[in-house]
């Protein structure tokens, strides 16, 4: 067998594997370490295993990792994302749909201090759904608005998948992280249309919520929105200004959520604890499945099967576009049975450099595959913001909420569609910081 059937057949095995719900990390590790070992030998397997795991537990790029993570806890601990919600019901809450059209905006102030879709979904089921509950929105819903708008948690920066995509591509997270803010916001503005619409065509969907005078309105905006506006300029304000790199732009993060926490008095020291607690588990779960994400591409890499799928694709008959929607399709499809970060950490590696050969901007094209991962955290049958929200609210079943994602799916469908039509949209920010 050439190296590149060895490579294909690995893909093959980890798949299985994983469709068998097997651990992501383990299997990626293991079938790495394995393929290593037989085009090569066992020694090299274990030193270049061993180089690899420490390289990557000691890379200084990843520490923003933990940071933003933190960072998001601290907020969700504080109550500042409590406040966030507060402020955008009070704005729109009156309108038709106007509790899910809140719930939209919130998740994307939030996604401004959180980095991650699954807490984004965690923490505005936990906000948004009583209230939406108590104004007799059904419950597909509202559930369905939660865990579609929860996506907006990674496409607004600070984001860990555009970190893993960053270390993954070797492209500047800083870039990328600049590169997501208008996509974002365009998602943003059409999932509240699809909300909208829904609630126009069926209005028992989304009935208009009580009527909040003026001034309720600019105290919520003044309480809620000025705390998020000051985390995000400090943050994304200092990488566009070159004050400091994305490393650093975690720590000043991290510390201005938690000036914030503390100058309103809303974190307890258990809350603190539990922030810490809660940013250690799921870093070190993210630290492990980049390292062994790590070997297996290093493994894919010897097998040459990368370099060699590129050639295939730009040979093919097809423009750059057609084979652009051939791998949202499969996107589409593994996102089904994948977790999205196991999914960055393992596809990158091999539909990145095909990307570079058709002429796709390595930027454009990152918050491109981060979509198509949002789509695979709403779709049957992993989903895992739909088992958040599920999680949360046991009293909507996890098909009822599957069953109310469809709009919010086409709408990053149409997302995808104006990024490829007009590409500036990602890549005007990051093209003045060059």
């Amino acid at each position: 067998m050439t190296p590149i059937q060895i490579g294909l057949i690995s893909v093959a095995i980890v798949f299985v594997l994983l469709f068998a719900r097997m651990p992501v990390a383990y299997v990626m590790l293991v079938v790495g370490m394995t393929g290593f070992a037989f085009l090569s030998n066992t020694r090299a397997m274990y030193s270049v295993t061993v180089q690899t795991m420490y390289n990557t537990f000691a890379s200084y790029s990843l520490i923003v990792i933990p940071l933003f993570v933190w960072m998001g806890y601290i907020a969700f601990y504080s109550g500042l994302s409590s406040r966030i919600y507060d402020a955008a019901y009070k704005v729109v809450g009156s309108m038709k749909a106007g509790l899910a059209l809140a719930t939209v905006g919130a998740c994307a102030a939030f996604g401004a201090i959180c980095g991650s879709t699954t807490a984004t979904a965690a923490t505005m089921s936990a906000v948004a759904l009583p209230e939406m509950k108590k104004y007799d929105y059904n419950s597909s819903f509202a559930t369905a608005t939660v865990a579609s708008s929860a996506i907006l948690g990674v496409m607004i920066p600070p984001s860990v998948i555009f970190i893993l995509y960053g270390i993954a591509s070797g492209q500047s997270i800083a870039s990328l992280f600049l590169a997501g803010i208008f996509p974002g916001l365009l998602l943003m503005a059409l999932f509240m249309m699809a909300a909208y619409l829904q609630a126009a065509t069926n209005p028992k969907l989304g009935p208009a919520g009580p009527g909040v005078p003026w001034r309720e309105k600019i105290k919520a905006v003044a309480l809620g929105g000025v705390e998020v506006i000051f985390i995000f300029i400090a943050v994304i304000g200092g990488l566009f200004a070159g004050y400091f790199t994305p490393t650093e732009a975690g720590a000043i993060g991290a510390f201005a959520t938690l000036l914030v926490a503390l100058v309103r008095r809303k974190l307890t020291w258990q809350g603190f604890l539990n922030s810490m607690a809660d940013s250690v588990r799921i870093s070190a779960m993210i630290m492990f499945l980049v390292a062994a994400a790590a070997v297996y591409g290093r493994f894919l890499a010897l097998t040459g099967l990368p370099g060699g799928l590129a050639k295939w694709a730009v040979s093919l008959p097809l423009p750059p576009v057609a084979i652009l929607v051939v791998i949202l399709v499969i996107y589409l499809i593994l996102g089904c049975f994948i977790d999205a970060l196991a999914l960055i950490l393992l596809t990158v590696p091999i539909f990145y450099p095909v990307a570079v050969s058709l002429g796709f901007d390595p930027i454009w094209f990152g918050v491109i595959i981060v979509l198509a991962l949002g789509m695979g955290v709403i779709t049957p049958p992993v989903g895992a913001n739909v088992y958040v929200v599920a999680g949360v609210d046991r009293e909507t079943p996890v098909m009822s909420i599957f069953r109310g994602i469809w709009p919010y799916l086409l709408a990053i469908f149409a997302c995808i569609g104006i990024l490829t039509a007009f590409p500036q949209i990602a890549l005007f920010l990051p093209n003045l910081l060059n």
